[in-house]
């Protein structure tokens, strides 16, 4: 039995020390515009719940605990780290005074043009490059709404004096150059990062992306993380605390694994 309890203890470490991982990565991310923290989610897993009651056999062993007070395999039971979900709320909008800050309120992603394919952020950070293009502080093109091939979307400012409407339409030197593209998709699940503050479609998934409807683009501001920092360390205090007690069970599974093999058989 306590083997069978050391492996649910180091399951339970397993599980905090991504938990820790993922706390960490939010902390550190507490500056950049428009970071969306990240959240582990863990269950417990019973391998009798995976089966129909009709299909699980009581085990054929000899006269022992288990035979006697059969578990039907409810005590092989371990953390099962779930996976990571991004949190999308809204970050709260900081003026920068700078004209080519942007922050959306509301919904959606800015589509951006990577050596990748389209990528999406919320990061509106933006500068115009060499060639008179809108791009990110990384170098990849802004895009503008319409159907064409991404690299016929890309938006051209003539001037240094731009404005940008609350919904997204781009004027340099007083001429149009189109509205900027602010995309989501109908299942909030549909979205990876893919790190650098971007996003992607997730494989084998038919959600494709749509314009949203309301939304409005701040210039001269940005979005600024939705990490909250009180309550980061006081997840990480908690998952720290719960990780030690992991290893102080995993110690006396071990203290009793090594009686049983040790002192158990001098009683014979």
């Amino acid at each position: 039995m306590s083997t069978k309890g050391i492996y649910t203890a180091v399951s339970g470490a397993m599980a905090q020390n991504e938990r820790v991982n993922t706390i960490s990565n939010n902390i550190a991310n507490v500056n950049t515009p428009a970071f969306k923290k990240s959240k582990q989610v863990f269950n417990e897993y019973l391998t009798a719940n995976e089966k129909l009651p009709d299909v699980i056999q009581v085990p054929k062993i000899p006269a022992s605990i288990e035979s006697f007070y059969d578990m039907q395999g409810g005590d092989k039971a371990y953390v099962n780290t779930a996976g990571t979900y991004t949190d999308f709320s809204q970050g709260t909008l900081k003026s920068t005074g700078n004209n080519l800050d942007f922050a959306i309120e509301g919904p959606g992603f800015f589509e951006v043009l990577t050596p990748q394919g389209v990528r999406l952020t919320r990061d509106g950070s933006l500068k115009r490059d060499v060639n008179g293009r809108l791009v990110t502080q990384r170098g990849y093109p802004v895009l503008r709404s319409g159907q064409q091939d991404p690299s016929q979307r890309i938006i051209n400012l003539d001037s240094h004096n731009i404005t940008v409407s609350f919904d997204g339409n781009v004027f340099s030197g007083g001429t149009n150059e189109g509205q900027i593209a602010v995309v989501n998709t109908p299942t909030k699940g549909a979205i990876r990062p893919v790190g650098m503050n971007y996003f992607a479609l997730r494989p084998n998934f038919n959600d494709k992306l749509e314009p949203v409807e309301e939304f409005k683009i701040h210039q001269g501001a940005l979005e600024a993380s939705n990490v909250n920092v009180v309550s980061e360390m006081t997840d990480l205090i908690s998952a720290s605390r719960v990780f030690e007690s992991t290893q102080q069970a995993i110690k006396a599974f071990d203290a009793m694994n090594a009686k049983l093999v040790n002192e158990v058989p001098k009683l014979r």
